[in-house]
């Protein structure tokens, strides 16, 4: 319980717009576990298709143009959701990007409420302006990381005492990312949408079109594989990216994979999408701040294999509950797929329920959100 029922906390959380993603889907998850604690959630941010899904978790959103990096814009945003913290007695505003972050702790700081923060990516600095436009994102009184990667960020970036920080893992909902609940018709319907060929290995690259997710290092993978027969399919939303969807089918055709390759764009049903996958892949040659689609695959039982950097570091655990391979080397991820299309049933199987017993569930990431937000209304927030 966050608060008495006669008292309830009102948690805001802020983000540029809801459309689709894992900061979006983080806020729903967590606006759900606030209502569930007996508390109010509020969220505010421009917009998008995933209103609705704050809604039927029981949150509340507030339309304001908080995806606006015009520095007049977020000023201006910083009154707005001053007057809305006063209006709603707001106890909590937690901020999940920069832009919405620095109006919100300007309003924290004329309203007293307590700023809490996720640090969501790791952020480029190429510049110095740049870093301390960033650096909003390490002032919440207590600032959550995704994994001990984005912790140790933190503290070499920004000198931040390392008992502000909770490491709270993004956590997958076991319940729904469950091989048992996919029936054969699903599968049968989405093999066709994709036109995957009948018991030829299937290799997924899910995640958005945009360069540093390593699509370009997988497709000379599948070139270099001692298994000629399997199809490739990146999974993903181009965002506006087409110029470099259309250069990955011109790369495929010049390796000679092009009828293997399937760019399918975005999936609404990726238990589905995961669990038509012989090995699910994470090629990322920019380290990321967590990787939630590797704990999905591994809550599916799917062979999984990382690049060997940032945060799926701390989730796939070698030969255990995964593989991992250096980024951006194609050859060794070559030989990593082959190595897991030799395995047996057997070794398949087991391999698959270690890695399903060692994601981070749904609970334990609401739990810890929630104990995060009771440390600052108490005055703990610097407890180790």
């Amino acid at each position: 319980m966050l608060a008495p029922p006669d008292s309830p906390t009102v948690v805001l959380q802020v983000l540029p717009s809801l459309r689709t993603g894992g900061v979006e889907r983080g806020t729903v998850e967590i606006a759900q576990a606030i209502t569930k604690a007996a508390g109010i959630a509020l969220v505010a941010s421009a917009g998008g298709p995933m209103v609705q899904a704050v809604e039927r978790a029981g949150g509340r959103h507030i339309m304001l143009p908080l995806d606006s990096k015009n520095p007049f814009t977020i000023w201006r945003n910083a009154a707005r959701l001053e007057a809305l913290i006063r209006a709603e007695h707001v106890t909590i505003v937690h901020a999940r990007s920069r832009a919405p972050a620095w109006s919100a702790w300007l309003a924290c700081q004329r309203t007293g409420a307590h700023f809490v923060t996720t640090y969501h990516g790791t952020y480029s600095e190429e510049f110095p302006l740049k870093r301390r436009y960033n650096e909003v994102m390490a002032r919440g009184e207590i600032v959550i990381a995704a994994s001990h990667f984005i912790k140790d960020l933190i503290i070499a970036r920004y000198g931040t005492a390392p008992d502000r920080i909770r490491v709270i893992p993004r956590g997958v909902d076991r319940a729904v990312f469950d091989p048992r609940n996919i029936v054969p018709d699903r599968l049968a319907r989405l093999a066709r949408t994709w036109r995957l060929p009948d018991g030829v290995p299937t290799v997924v690259l899910p995640g958005r079109v945009t360069q540093w997710k390593g699509h370009a290092v997988l497709l000379e993978a599948i070139a270099l594989m001692q298994h000629q027969d399997v199809c490739c399919v990146l999974v993903g939303s181009a965002q506006g990216r087409e110029r470099y969807a259309a250069s990955l089918v011109q790369q495929a055709e010049r390796l000679g994979i092009g009828g293997r390759v399937r760019l399918v764009g975005h999936c609404d049903d990726m238990k589905t999408a995961l669990m038509l996958s012989d090995v699910v892949v994470h090629a990322s040659t920019e380290p990321e701040a967590f990787g939630r689609v590797v704990i999905e695959a591994q809550a599916m039982g799917r062979p999984v294999i990382a690049a060997d950097l940032g945060g799926p570091v701390e989730t796939v655990v070698e030969g255990i509950t995964g593989w991992r391979v250096k980024p951006g080397d194609p050859g060794a991820l070559a030989a990593a797929i082959d190595h897991v299309l030799r395995l047996d049933a057997g070794e398949l199987r087991a391999l698959g329920e270690r890695a399903r017993a060692s994601v981070p569930t749904l609970d334990a990431m609401c739990d810890a959100t929630l104990d995060v937000y009771e440390a600052v209304l108490t005055g703990h927030a610097a407890a180790a």
